[in-house]
This record gives C-alpha cells, sequence and structure tokens, in this order.
C-alpha cells in the first residue's frame, strides 16, 4: 500500500521527468534552452525517483529507475558510461554461473521426483505444440509488420568500416547434431542451454528407472542444490540494478540518440510487431485460459525488466523459475516447461529475425515472393534454436541464412549498431512468452490453482 511520502515522491518524480523530457523536446526543435538547465532537470527527476525506491524497497522498482539512471548517465556522460560495461558484464557473469546447475537440479527432480515418465512425455508433446503455434504466429505477424512498414525500401547501407562478423551457414543435420551434448562439463562451459537440457533429462529419465532406495538419496542431494542455488539467486539479484544500469548506460553511451532514417523506422517496426503480438497473441491466450492477468503481470514484472536491462533471456531465467514457483506452477512443470521454452519458444527472437531478414532484402533492393520469404523463416526458425542469450548469435544466424538464399551481407552489418536497441525488447517478449507458456502447460496438466499463487508475497509487494 502507498503511503503519502511514497506518492509524493511519485508524483515529483513524474513531474520532474514530465518537465526533462519536455526540455529535451523543445531543444530539438531548435528552441535555445540552457544544456545545464535541461540536465538539472532530468537528475533531479532522477533523485526523486531514487526517493520513491527508497520508500518502496522494490527490486523491480529499483531495476526500473537503475534503467532511467543508465539512460541519463549514458546520455550525459558517454565516456565515463563506456567504461560501465565490466559492470553489467559482472552481473552477467554472476548469473551464467547459476544457469547449469539450477537447470539440472530442478529437471532431475521434476523427472525423477515424480517416477512418471509419461507425464513427462505427454507434458513434453503439449509443450512443444504450444511453441510452434505461438512462434509460427510470431512468423506470421513479424512477416506482416515488416512488409506493411517497408523499412528498408529506398536504404543504401554499406559495411562499416572495421565490422565484422563471422557467417556461418548450418543446416539440418548440424543443427539436430548440436542438440545432443558431446562433453556435458564442455557444454556447461560453453553455456549449451539445451545440451544441458537434455543431459538433464535423460539424467531424469534414468535416476527415475533405480530403483527407490538407490533413488531417494540422490533425490534428496538434487533437491538441496536446487534450494540452493535459488538462495544463491537471489544474493545475486540484489546486483540486478547495478548490471542493468551499466547496461543501459553502455548501449546510450554507444550507439547514442543519432538513429534516423530507416533504421529507426526498422526498430520501431519491431516493437510495433512485437506489442501486436503480446496484445494479440499471447493476452488472448492467457485469457482463454483462465490465467489471472494482473497477478501474472505482477509475477513477471522482475525477470522481464531484467530480461530488457541485460538483453539476456539467462539473466531473466532464475528469477522468471522463481517467479512462476511463487505463482503457483509445480517445479516440476517449471523446470521442464521454462529453459525448454528457451530454445523451443524463441517469440520476440523469431519476430526479429523475419523483420531483420526481409529488411536486408529490402536495403538490397531484392524483390522476394511471399513463397520465399517464408521458406526463408522457416530456415531460420530451424537454425536458430538453442541461440538464447547468446551475445549477437540472432545477428551470426542472420548473416549465415541470408547469404545461402543469396542476399547480401552489408545491411546485415549495420544492424550491429541498433542490435542492443532491438535486442532487449525481443528478449523481454522470448521471457514473457514462455513463463507464459509455463503456466498454459501446467493448466493443461490440471496442476495450476489460481487461489496457490503467492505472487504478493514472491514480489514483496
Amino acid at each position: 500500500m502507498l503511503t503519502s511520502k511514497t506518492k509524493s515522491s511519485l508524483l515529483l518524480a513524474a513531474v520532474l521527468l514530465s518537465l526533462s523530457i519536455v526540455l529535451s523536446v523543445l531543444a530539438s526543435y531548435g528552441v535555445q534552452i540552457p544544456q545545464h538547465l535541461t540536465m538539472a532537470a532530468r537528475w533531479l527527476a532522477l533523485a526523486a525517483c531514487v526517493a520513491y525506491g527508497v520508500a518502496r524497497r522494490s527490486l523491480t522498482v529499483w531495476i526500473f529507475i537503475a534503467m532511467l539512471a543508465g539512460a541519463a548517465l549514458g546520455h550525459d556522460w558517454p565516456q565515463a558510461a563506456l567504461n560501465l560495461r565490466v559492470v553489467s558484464a559482472i552481473f552477467l557473469r554472476l548469473i551464467k554461473t547459476v544457469i547449469a546447475p539450477l537447470l539440472f537440479a530442478t529437471l532431475v527432480g521434476g523427472i525423477a521426483g515424480h517416477a512418471d515418465l509419461k507425464k513427462v512425455g505427454r507434458m513434453g508433446v503439449k509443450a512443444l505444440i504450444y511453441f510452434e503455434v505461438v512462434t509460427s504466429l510470431a512468423l506470421v505477424i513479424g512477416l506482416a509488420a515488416i512488409n506493411i512498414s517497408k523499412a528498408g525500401v529506398g536504404a543504401q547501407i554499406s559495411a562499416p568500416a572495421g565490422e565484422t562478423l563471422p557467417t556461418q551457414k548450418v543446416s539440418a543435420a548440424d543443427t539436430i547434431l548440436h542438440i545432443f551434448p558431446e562433453n556435458i562439463a564442455k557444454s556447461v562451459a560453453e553455456g549449451q542451454v539445451l545440451q544441458v537440457v537434455i543431459f538433464s533429462i535423460l539424467f531424469g529419465i534414468a535416476l527415475a528407472m533405480v530403483r527407490e532406495d538407490r533413488r531417494r538419496p540422490m533425490l534428496q542431494l538434487i533437491d538441496s542444490l536446487a534450494e540452493t542455488m535459488f538462495k544463491f539467486t537471489n544474493l545475486v539479484m540484489l546486483l540486478a540494478p547495478l548490471g542493468v544500469g551499466a547496461a543501459i548506460a553502455y548501449t546510450v553511451a554507444s550507439t547514442g540518440m543519432g538513429i534516423l532514417g530507416n533504421l529507426a523506422k526498422l526498430i520501431a517496426t519491431l516493437y510495433v510487431a512485437l506489442a501486436v503480438f503480446v496484445l494479440g497473441v499471447l493476452l488472448p491466450v492467457a485469457w482463454l485460459v483462465g490465467i489471472p492477468i494482473r497477478k501474472f503481470v505482477a509475477a513477471i514484472a522482475e525477470p522481464v525488466s531484467i530480461a530488457f536491462g541485460t538483453s539476456s533471456s539467462e539473466a531473466a531465467l532464475p528469477s522468471a523459475m522463481e517467479r512462476m514457483e511463487a505463482f503457483g506452477v509445480p517445479r516440476e512443470v517449471v523446470a521442464f516447461v521454462l529453459p525448454t521454452g528457451y530454445s523451443f519458444n524463441m517469440d520476440g527472437g523469431t519476430l526479429y529475425l523475419s523483420l531483420a531478414s526481409i529488411f536486408v532484402a529490402q536495403a538490397a533492393g531484392i524483390h522476394m515472393s511471399l513463397g520465399q520469404q517464408l521458406l526463408l523463416m522457416l530456415t531460420l526458425m530451424l537454425t536458430s534454436k538453442g541461440i538464447a542469450g547468446v551475445s549477437r548469435a540472432a545477428l551470426v544466424i542472420l548473416l549465415g541464412t541470408v547469404g545461402s538464399f543469396g542476399l547480401p551481407a552489408e545491411p546485415v552489418f549495420v544492424l550491429l549498431a541498433v542490435d542492443q536497441l532491438m535486442d532487449m525488447a525481443r528478449t523481454s517478449v522470448n521471457v514473457l512468452g514462455n513463463c507464459l507458456a509455463t503456466v498454459v502447460v501446467a493448466k493443461w496438466e490440471g496442476q495450476y490453482d489460481p487461489a496457490e499463487a503467492e505472487v504478493e508475497q514472491a514480489v514483496g509487494s
């Protein structure tokens, strides 16, 4: 419940932020406004936000404040902001240390804990069907959006000097082979989430086949590991505002505000298309399944904001798993559906790849028929499996795929300059879509009861 002091801080922050925005807009239109005045208004607004954050004591609020502070720092002192990349890198490294043991413990415990292999198989089939339907809808929306906006038409883009990306042509056989680990230690070291998932599933199935007296000690160890990693995650999450703020500051400082023309149109097209997807696909799905929308939004606020600020699905995974459990989804469902969705349910990533690939064709002046576009999209959907959370992996896959379709590489290079701005949005939708998929599968399995949700306790409201 907001106190009068908290409301006053929030109102003051809103007024000062509005004033800062108005002054910045007027300055952009040539109105002579002293630079120190706009800067003072901006930082006074941030000070009011900090006062509100102190009163609220919510991690989500502090993450949002850190994003605003990072944007202001990157704009006002770009040279200093560029040095903050190490801060966000430290946060991401700490998060990545959680991923493999957390996935292993939760997946193995979820599968072997009940020893109901038929149930696991049934849940996997339902999850994969849901993933394919939703990502196909994301594909259609992305194709429609870029063909309507024609963001790349008329662009004359050449490769920036010094920018190089490794080309990578991936066949269907290579993609299938890449799913299976040859060395689990290597998979963990390289951050191959899908390989860790496959190993954990097979390990869980094998453990479920062991007789009860031999299985119980291992399950106790697995459960202890899972609880420990959740506590470890809570400690790391205390650094989330610093990590997110530093990431935003670096992004603003490195890309600046000079993105105009076709690139600005592409960014706007992506954000609008993602909004259409969320409101036109994910929201109706949640409503049809009977999910309490407000409680669900409160539950996903923290992991989605982390994903937006860091542009990393991996950074948001531990928080998303914890929030979905608190929302009332059983651990065995969360442990199976959420990490699997990270490889097979990249809603935002699929939508982005459709936009970017057709943008390349439009910028090169190459007309592609609807059939050619669909074939290109299906190829990208196949080659993109398992790349969530890997920096610039989408651009690497995009570069290799468009090359195999005879499209030039030059328009892909320019996407490097704005990739961070688009990655924040697509990664957020990836996390949102996978959280929703977890609840949907739990509902289909008859294992979710809205009355059991503990969202308010989990988010500290």
